[in-house]
């Protein structure tokens, strides 16, 4: 069970837009003993592969993060863009003509696809800080 809060941060969303979605009916919640709202982790998890599953994509990759580029870094033959998909950065490297072939730039709008053969999956408390990674 998830509190609107958590539900919000794993999402990438505000917790107002969570709220929304269960005032509209389009998120299940239950009330605890407190009479706090709280998503079931199996409903939260149907109500994010449901878009995904509404529009399949004509690829076999399945990972795919919407964000906006926040960097490219172009020389003669390679580039390095990254993308704020949400709470996730993304850095892709890619040709120097790939990226002039689909004008990316800086403020542009672009899909991250992810196909791994390796992805490596950890487990985590909601509202827990990632292991391994220290702010400075």
């Amino acid at each position: 069970m998830f509190r609107i809060g958590e539900a919000a941060e794993l999402l990438g969303v505000s917790a107002d837009t969570v709220r929304r979605w269960i005032d509209a009916g389009r998120l299940g919640a239950t009330r605890d003993e407190n009479g706090h709202r709280m998503i079931d982790g199996v409903d939260l998890a149907a109500f994010v592969r449901a878009p995904a599953e509404d529009h399949p994509e004509l690829s076999s990759a399945r990972n795919r993060l919407r964000g906006i580029v926040t960097a490219v870094v172009k020389d003669t033959v390679m580039a390095q863009v990254d993308i704020q998909a949400g709470p996730f950065r993304v850095v892709s490297l890619m040709s120097r003509e790939a990226v002039d072939d689909l004008d990316l730039q800086v403020g542009s709008v672009a899909v991250a696809v992810i196909k791994s053969t390796t992805v490596v999956v950890e487990r985590s408390t909601p509202g827990a800080a990632p292991k391994g990674r220290t702010s400075s």
